[in-house]
């Protein structure tokens, strides 16, 4: 059944993805992101930026397989995110939908989940706010609600370069579908493997060449699955898998959206305005782009696309040790301390120009031209 649901999904959000990438001249006006010059576009020409489309079709066709199976969760956890994906979808086709009303709508599904599924945290590993989780049902609730729509919010912001956010994901579905199978929870290794599927699916088209975005729909819908999942892993296995582990294997996504509204409200700009100071920016400006540094088309593209690599190798650096270390609490804990430090220290060098040298590849452009001057002489 796990195979038919991968490869299903896959083979759905594929077909989907070729059909909005094939008829765009028909819906060009509502789906094509053709701001070329925002602070947070990095593409050459318009765009399908509908990717959570094909997604949702790959994960509907895995519900329907896992219905016939037996397994009604997938389908409840779609119809739970229905809220946040049409918000986002809409965002998607008129470009009119405030960030404050799409986490609105993120926190719609969230509570959605807790009354479908029972989705509420019942600790989170610290001990006065355990206390006070296990006292105050309603403080569980909320703050269960706040955690997944901030997941669902953080997923988005780094989905700003071919395969970034794509990637990052896959990492962590695959994670989650390895927690799920070690604790024996069907449900959720169906639904994390559905999700595997799907997001290959989209991941075909939009990396290397970027010929479709995820938009908002895309990356809410992901945000949340992840979030959900997780917070249903930590539910429903009370001390096997420490809550910790979600937290570890999102600090990527969650800890740039922490760092960028203490960066903003640093700098007195507004937390809910696009800017150009996000990581992986840092890594296109400061790395990438000086190693491919002229203006054609190819090389645009080409810049674009080897942003994604950097920032798979940072989400590695939490995703691994969560899925090694779920069960081991303090280890979680220290694990990501080790992450935040590496992630500042990173972010500064990066931004001070001093990149360390193992991060820097070889510039392709300036070998040639310093080849000719030799020849020359």
């Amino acid at each position: 059944m796990f195979i038919s649901l991968f490869f299903g999904g896959l083979t759905v959000a594929m077909l989907t993805a070729i059909a909005i990438i094939r008829s765009a001249h028909l819906h060009e006006h509502l789906s094509m992101d053709g701001d070329l010059s925002g602070p947070q576009k990095f593409h050459t020409t318009p765009t399908p930026r509908v990717g959570g489309v094909p997604i949702m079709a790959g994960l509907m066709l895995a519900a329907a397989v896992a219905w016939c199976e037996g397994l009604s969760e997938i389908a409840t956890l779609l119809l739970a995110g229905l809220p946040v994906f049409l918000a986002g979808l809409v965002e998607d086709l008129t470009k009119r939908v405030r960030p404050l009303y799409r986490l609105l709508f993120a926190f719609v599904s969230a509570a959605m989940a807790v009354w479908l599924l029972g989705a509420v945290l019942p600790v989170l590993g610290i001990a006065w706010l355990d206390e006070a989780l296990t006292a105050l049902p309603w403080l569980a609730l909320l703050v269960t609600v706040f955690a997944v729509g901030g997941v669902c919010h953080a997923t988005n912001i780094i989905d700003g370069y071919n395969g970034l956010m794509g990637g990052v994901a896959m990492t962590m579905a695959a994670a989650l579908a390895y927690v799920s199978f070690a604790v024996g929870d069907t449900a959720l290794l169906a639904i994390s493997v559905s999700m595997m599927g799907a997001i290959l699916g989209f991941l075909v088209w939009n990396f290397p060449r970027g010929m479709i975005f995820a938009g908002d729909a895309g990356a809410y819908l992901i945000g949340f699955l992840l979030a959900e999942v997780s917070v249903l892993l930590v539910v429903r296995h009370p001390g096997v898998v420490s809550p910790w582990f979600p937290m570890l294997l999102m600090i990527y996504p969650v800890f740039e959206t922490l760092f960028s509204i203490y960066r903003r409200k640093k700098r007195q700009a507004a937390a809910g305005l696009p800017d150009s100071m996000h990581f992986h920016q840092m890594v296109y400006k400061r790395l990438v782009r000086w190693m491919v540094g002229k203006r054609e088309a190819k090389h645009l593209l080409r810049r674009n696309s080897l942003t994604a690599p950097y920032l798979w190798s940072v989400a590695l650096f939490s995703v691994m040790p969560a899925t090694l270390f779920w069960q081991y609490e303090w280890v979680l804990q220290l694990c990501c301390a080790l992450f935040v430090l590496m992630y500042v220290w990173l972010y500064r060098r990066i931004v001070q120009f001093r990149a360390p040298r193992w991060l820097v590849l070889r510039r392709v452009e300036s070998d040639a031209r310093s080849k000719l001057i030799v020849r020359s002489r």
